[in-house]
């Protein structure tokens, strides 16, 4: 399912076609697939080129016991749909530079952009991908090994699209509601924070 949105103004077909949807069909994502969404990632821009992100995956279908492992890492919410997704993600930021080991308080973003690589390659290759920050934090840290200097971040459904009627009825409601956001001129300002750009 496509949910294509109504903008404002034109953007990249990818940028309006890109929405977290829930519903997954349950096949397996090819390896070579998966493959090209972090080449997607790999090629995100980052301070200094420090490229701080680091991605834990696992297929359902190749690695069932690691996707296991991510999978117990969601909060209930996330469970009662993400367990139809065929592959989990979770990203990491490697929290300071590698140079002079001082804090990159650019880790959190830089990661998010190569996240945002990810998704869109996915949806630029008919997936669906759905970013969750609904997640045991310390629970990921511990089951996942994550060394001290890295944070987990969020984690990421990833698969085929699926159909809504797989879905509890209150999130199937949710899935096909219209998409929306605020207006550009809520949070978009001109020179200084009081003046909302025109």
């Amino acid at each position: 399912m496509e949910k294509p949105t109504h903008t404002q103004f034109p953007v990249h077909d990818l940028v309006a076609r890109r929405w977290s949807p829930r519903a997954f069909d349950e096949r397996p994502v090819g390896a070579d697939l998966l493959r090209t969404l972090f080449e997607a990632a790999r090629w995100a821009p980052s301070s200094n080129n420090e490229q701080p992100w680091r991605f834990i995956m696992a297929s359902k279908y190749d690695h069932e016991p690691e996707w296991k492992r991510l999978f117990d890492c969601l909060a209930e919410g996330n469970r009662r749909w993400a367990f139809r997704a065929p592959v989990l993600i979770l990203s990491v930021a490697s929290i300071n530079f590698e140079d002079d080991g001082k804090p990159n308080r650019h880790a959190f973003h830089d990661t998010g952009l190569a996240a945002e690589n990810l998704v869109l390659q996915a949806t630029a290759c008919g997936l669906a991908a759905h970013q969750m920050a609904g997640f045991d934090v310390e629970k990921a840290r511990v089951d996942l090994r994550i060394p001290l200097g890295y944070e987990p971040v969020a984690m990421i459904a990833v698969g085929h699209p699926g159909d809504p009627a797989v879905l509890p009825e209150r999130l199937r409601e949710r899935e096909l509601r219209p998409r929306n956001r605020r207006p550009i001129h809520e949070w978009t300002f001109l020179g200084h924070w009081e003046n909302p750009i025109a």
